[in-house]
């Protein structure tokens, strides 16, 4: 299995970034209901899309935590 982050949209793509940093552009219908930018995607064997919600909950939160630390609350 793969993950991917969704990074942004482009027109009909969804850009989606590896953890090697090399980019995808994934067609918008192809995505997960509920799939937007920030959101970690999986790629099963099979090809087969899905969210990682858990995943993604804990990178919004390591974002914050990091935000906190710099700018303050």
């Amino acid at each position: 299995m793969k993950q991917l982050i969704i990074d942004r949209y482009e027109g009909k793509y969804a850009i989606c970034e590896d953890g090697e940093q090399k980019y995808f552009a994934i067609e918008i219908p192809e995505l997960p209901e509920g799939a937007k930018p920030g959101c970690v995607l999986v790629i099963s064997d099979q090809g087969e899309l899905t969210l990682d919600l858990e995943e993604t909950e804990r990178r919004r939160q390591r974002i914050l935590e990091k935000q906190h630390r710099i700018f303050g609350k």
